[in-house]
C-alpha cells in the first residue's frame, strides 16, 4: 500500500514560517487530490486544504492567505507552506491522498484513500 511520509514539522515562534513536505514512498500521486489535515491537541481532525491534480486549491478560512499547498510532480512531493504561524496552528499535521470525489464536504479522514503518520507543528507565542 502506498505510504505517505510527512516531514518538516517543528517548534517555532508565532509569526514564523514552516514548510511541510509529503512524499510517497512507493508510487506517484498521479491523478490524486492531495489534502492536508491537522489535529490540534485534544480536538478532532480538521481539513487544512486540498490541491487537485489540475492544481485547483481550497483552504479552510483560518489559514487562507497564510498557507499554500503546492506539488512537485517530478519529485512526487506535496508541500504545505505555512507563514505567519499562530499558536492556534499547533497540531499534528497529516497529508492524505484521495483518487475519488468526497461524499460530503468538507471531507474527513475516512474519505481518504491514503494517509500519512503526521508531523508535529508547535507554535509558541
Amino acid at each position: 500500500q502506498e505510504q505517505l511520509v510527512e516531514s518538516g514539522g517543528g517548534a517555532v515562534q508565532a509569526g514564523d514560517s514552516l514548510r511541510l513536505s509529503c512524499a510517497a514512498s512507493e508510487r506517484s500521486f498521479s491523478g490524486a487530490t492531495m489534502y492536508w489535515f491537522r489535529q490540534p491537541p485534544g480536538k478532532e481532525y480538521e481539513i487544512v486544504g486540498r490541491l487537485t491534480w489540475s492544481a485547483e486549491t481550497w483552504y479552510t478560512d483560518s489559514v487562507k492567505g497564510r498557507f499554500t499547498i503546492s506539488r512537485d510532480k517530478t519529485k512526487n512531493v506535496v508541500y504545505l507552506q505555512m507563514t505567519n504561524l499562530k499558536p492556534e496552528d499547533t497540531a499534528l499535521y497529516y497529508c492524505a491522498a484521495d483518487y475519488g470525489v468526497p461524499s460530503s464536504w468538507p471531507p474527513g479522514p475516512n474519505d481518504m484513500d491514503y494517509w500519512g503518520k503526521g508531523t508535529q507543528v508547535t507554535v509558541s507565542s
